[in-house]
């Protein structure tokens, strides 16, 4: 049987460890890894093909899912079948939002992937530069700069910029960001943009957590959004101008480098921080803005190709099954290759995972516990649209982005230009 996943840290974990699943079934499994962008392309051609070379597939909720929704099994035609084993634990064991994040599209009933990971973009800080300046920064700023949900976007603002003009002796620079031309450009923008109140459209919660085929208008031309883009191009004026050749890699090697005192990045970095400055960073719920707090998720789900034959299908099912288990996501939790954090409720309610997330953790991931637990709520979960056309929508949104950002448009005429290009991607697509 074959899978095909992203390069993920769960996949490096289950790749390097699943000889359990084969002892114990006699299915032997070959995992292939690729960059996003090269395993969309890979899963689209051998959907349309009509045969499965990849039973199993990493189904990303934006580039696999909604728009290849129809090639993709409803696994509870296998759950429901008494020749298999039920899933450990069942759905509801899987953290609400996520489920439906990553395993359903438009209808409530059909799950069609299993929640396998669950990068969330949090607030990622040097504890010991904050604990050293604290006193200081709290005098010159006037309020408690130390992270956490309720400070606001302003308030990060007004914390970089002082790092940037009284620690150039421990740091470089206050803040970074992965603000590359690249998907991680609409990632680190959108936390803002929905803090301020903006969204891509109307609906955007419902639109983000269960999918649409025709979503609408855009809604990025609303003085909301405006905002948000007005304070992500000031924002990014203070940061490290090397933000702008950055994805979430590049600034994540910045904060272990000791360039930056502080970032948005996703959780999953944890590990590789405690690694090279055990210790010396810690996590927070990203910042507030007039309309709240917004975590980006980026988590994705497994699913099994409509092309697998019906006497593959129970081997399929037999690996997600084992693969998302409560046993397995804690077997990652621990692996020394890869890892990720669990999407199921009873682990993270384990004792040995509760007492990892404190120093010293031999699962260091779980040191965000606090920070994502907050994440996932259903108010401050970050969704971005999850409709068949989002991956030339989100092109079209980091291209003007960047151009903002190098001073090509300003803030108004760039959500402007993205409302109008994405109208007419949505339009098309609807139509098609």
């Amino acid at each position: 049987m074959n899978f095909i996943s992203e390069n993920t840290a769960p996949t490096a974990a289950i790749a390097a460890n699943v000889s359990p699943f084969t002892d114990l079934t006699g299915i032997n499994v070959n995992i292939v890894t690729l960059e996003l962008t090269a395993l969309v392309q890979r899963v689209a051609l051998d959907l349309a093909s009509g045969r499965a070379q990849y039973q199993v597939i990493y189904a990303d909720p934006y580039q696999v899912l909604a728009p290849y929704q129809r090639g993709l099994v409803d696994l509870r035609s296998l759950q429901a079948d008494p020749d298999l084993p039920d899933l450990p634990g069942g759905v509801a064991d899987f953290i609400p939002t996520q489920l439906d994040a990553a395993g359903r599209f438009v209808e409530p009933g059909p799950v069609y992937a299993l929640p396998y990971d669950a990068p969330t973009m949090i607030w990622q800080y040097r504890r010991d530069l904050f604990d050293k300046y604290h006193d200081r920064m709290a005098n010159d700023l006037g309020f408690d700069p130390t992270p956490g949900g309720d400070r606001t976007w302003e308030e990060y603002y007004r914390i970089a910029d002082w790092f940037n003009k009284h620690a150039k002796a421990d740091v470089a620079y206050g803040t970074g960001h992965q603000a590359r031309q690249h998907d991680s450009l609409m990632n680190d923008f959108s936390n803002v943009l929905w803090s301020y109140g903006g969204a891509y459209f109307d609906n955007g919660k419902e639109v983000g957590r269960m999918g649409s085929r025709d979503p609408g208008p855009s809604r990025l031309d609303s003085e909301a959004a405006i905002a948000g883009a007005e304070f992500y191009q000031r924002l990014l004026s203070i940061a490290d101008p090397a933000s702008k050749t950055w994805d979430w890699d590049g600034v994540g090697a910045a904060l272990r480098a000791g360039r930056l005192a502080m970032c948005p990045n996703w959780h999953e970095y944890a590990a590789s921080n405690e690694e090279v400055l055990p210790g010396k960073v810690d996590y927070a719920p990203l910042p507030k803005g007039p309309a709240g707090t917004a975590n980006m998720y980026g988590g994705t789900g497994v699913a099994i190709s409509e092309n697998t034959l019906p006497h593959e299908r129970g081997a399929a099912w037999l690996f997600i099954a084992w693969a998302t288990s409560p046993q397995t996501q804690l077997a990652n939790l621990k692996s020394k290759a890869g890892g990720g954090t669990p999407t199921r409720t009873s682990v993270y309610e384990l004792p040995e995972v509760r007492a990892a997330e404190k120093r010293p953790s031999p699962m260091p991931n779980m040191l965000t516990a606090t920070a994502v637990r907050q994440a996932w709520r259903p108010d401050k979960i970050g969704l971005r649209p999850k409709i068949p056309m989002w991956n030339e929508c989100n092109t079209a949104i980091f291209t003007q982005l960047s151009r903002m950002l190098t001073g090509a448009g300003s803030p108004e005429e760039t959500m402007r230009s993205i409302k109008s290009r994405v109208d007419q991607i949505v339009a098309r697509g609807w139509v098609a």
